[in-house]
């Protein structure tokens, strides 16, 4: 049908604009306001020309140099209070005595309306398959509870016979002015409208209309905004500190999609973000993985589940995601475009690795948290071992304090992979001192209360220290062993590989603690030096000075392609 018809775009850009000055010359995210409008009619499958009529020459040039053909108008049809009617058809009109033809249909595309998508220029268009169609506009669903003004009585009044949710109105739409497509014989110059009026519904995203500096900074947002895929997995064996980790950046990633990914084995994992309301997809193997990236349009795939292969990067990278991992050594790692780590040394010299505890991402709760106030006595102990604890620390610390007569509280928070728990509990269950919890939704809260704790040199030390709670980490392994961050320098006791630590020397570090202030105070004013508030915005500065790059590089290998 569309072979046989002529279809014009017009695109009105005066020059005057009052509420935001030049806006259609204005830089939206590195390009002209009024390039993508041109650009979305210049790609549609249907459109034969598309001209921009305006009163101003710096337009008209910028109009040219991204492919559309200009005509001028005069300056009655130019002034501030001049309708678009008007200006439309005397549009049309100078178009079609160039080209010595007629036009079948005639589209107003406004360029204010940046975030209009090709595809729905072209679902527009398709409405006139239906010879019984005059015309159609873009509106957008608009319902919400409204209330009215009575002049006369000087009342309010609903504009609703029943107060419901918003999903439960009934649909009402408003004229977001992007696009109204009409038969060229409705073209008139007091009219562009017939009497047999279709819509097209278009997302709340593409509604924007660029009227206020509110309205520009809301469509820039959009223009930025990704699919971001996290991939990542919990599960008792490696715990939820991965996990957590990716909800704390998902929770700031606010003008970005996210969508979880997580291997179907790990039911935890689907609990946990599930219960968080976050979006998230299963996987069964890499194959389906892949499917999965390319149904969502995948801008970045992040990975946090360690140690990565060559063959999975590679094929990421090949699809041409931008690959974030965190906590990679291995061989994979070395073809992300970035890696994040901030508790183990890499080679730099040949890794885009990002090292140190800058780059923690604190979780939400832990922003809340004061600090943690220093003082004489000790009357509250923490233990806790994370997820799993292999060697029974746990126990061995309990037995540790217990033996120096402590008369304060012990509270012991185990994880999920805690493998004694019961035995733990009915050996202590009738000792006042202890009290045993599984899997807390608020450690922060149990760090905060207690004045020493005694952990794992894990994650949970960035936390800690943010709080400033004096701390004795045992290593569990050697991994853990090599966390550069666990120092007497930034107010850690670091006693090394626990299961090669003695019981007398937990009793002596735990007595030297309770008895020495000052050595507690030191601990806690070194921890408290150290500002982890901005590990999630370094992140984002070198992901999005790397992603530049990324882009500028796929960028001129797509212009080479097409030389």
């Amino acid at each position: 049908m569309f072979n046989n018809n002529m279809i014009l775009v017009v695109i009105p850009a005066r020059g005057g604009s009052k509420g935001i000055p030049r806006k259609n010359l204005r830089l939206m995210d590195n390009k002209p306001l009024i390039s993508y409008s041109i650009g979305v009619a210049k790609v549609s499958q249907y459109v034969d020309d598309v001209v921009v009529t305006t009163d101003d020459s710096q337009i008209a040039l910028i109009a040219e140099k991204f492919g559309a053909s200009v005509v001028r108008r005069s300056e009655e049809l130019s002034s501030d209070d001049t309708l678009l009617d008007p200006v439309i058809h005397d549009a049309m009109i100078q178009k079609e005595k160039l080209a010595l033809d007629e036009y079948d249909i005639v589209i107003t595309l406004q360029p204010t309306s940046p975030l209009i998508k090709t595809a729905t220029l072209d679902k527009a268009i398709e409405k006139f398959e239906d010879f019984g169609i005059d015309s159609v506009i873009s509106v957008v669903d608009d319902r919400h509870l409204s209330w009215g003004y009575d002049e006369n009585n000087q009342r309010y009044f609903p504009n609703y016979i029943e107060r419901l949710n918003r999903d439960d109105l009934p649909k009402s739409y408003r004229e977001t002015g992007a696009i109204l497509a009409t038969r060229r014989s409705f073209v008139k110059e007091n009219s562009r409208l017939g009497s047999n009026i279709d819509i097209i519904e278009i997302s709340r995203e593409e509604s924007v209309n660029i009227e206020t500096y509110e309205d520009w900074w809301l469509a820039e947002n959009y223009l930025k905004k990704k699919r971001i895929a996290i991939v990542v997995n919990a599960n008792e064996e490696i715990g939820t500190s991965y996990i957590d980790r990716c909800l704390a950046i998902a929770s700031k990633l606010v003008f970005h999609e996210v969508l979880f990914l997580i291997d179907e084995h790990h039911q935890m994992g689907v609990d946990i973000v599930s219960g968080c309301n976050y979006s998230y997809r299963v996987y069964e193997d890499l194959g389906d993985l892949f499917t999965i990236l390319k149904e969502f349009g995948t801008h970045i795939v992040i990975n946090d589940i360690q140690d990565t292969s060559e063959e999975y990067i590679s094929s990421l990278k090949q699809e041409g995601y931008f690959v974030v991992n965190f906590e990679d050594l291995g061989v994979g790692g070395d073809l992300a475009d970035v890696v994040f780590d901030d508790l183990y040394e890499h080679d730099l010299a040949e890794r885009n690795v990002f090292t140190s505890h800058k780059y923690f991402i604190l979780k939400d709760e832990f922003y809340y948290q004061p600090a943690k106030i220093i003082t004489n006595d000790v009357k509250r102990v923490l233990i806790t071992f994370g997820e799993q604890d292999p060697h029974n620390f746990t126990e061995m610390v309990i037995q540790a304090i217990l033996a120096t007569n402590y008369e304060g509280r012990i509270d012991v928070v185990v994880g999920r992979g805690y493998g004694n728990l019961e035995e733990l509990i009915s050996r202590y269950e009738s000792n006042p001192l202890i009290q045993i919890y599984q899997n807390v939704s608020n450690i922060s809260e149990f760090m905060f209360k207690s004045d020493i704790i005694f952990t794992s040199a894990s994650k949970s030390i960035y936390e800690i220290c943010s709080i400033g709670i004096p701390t004795v980490c045992l290593c569990k392994d050697s991994r853990e062993e090599s966390h550069a961050f666990v120092t007497r320098n930034n107010g850690f006791i670091n006693m090394g590989l626990g299961e090669f630590i003695e019981k007398q020397e937990l009793i002596d570090i735990f007595i030297k603690l309770v008895n020495d202030f000052e050595l507690r105070m030191d601990m806690h004013e070194k921890m408290r030096s150290i500002d982890l508030r901005y590990g999630f915005e370094n992140m984002v500065s070198v992901v999005e000075e790397e992603y530049r790059k990324f882009e500028f590089n796929k960028n001129n290998d797509n212009h080479v392609g097409l030389q």
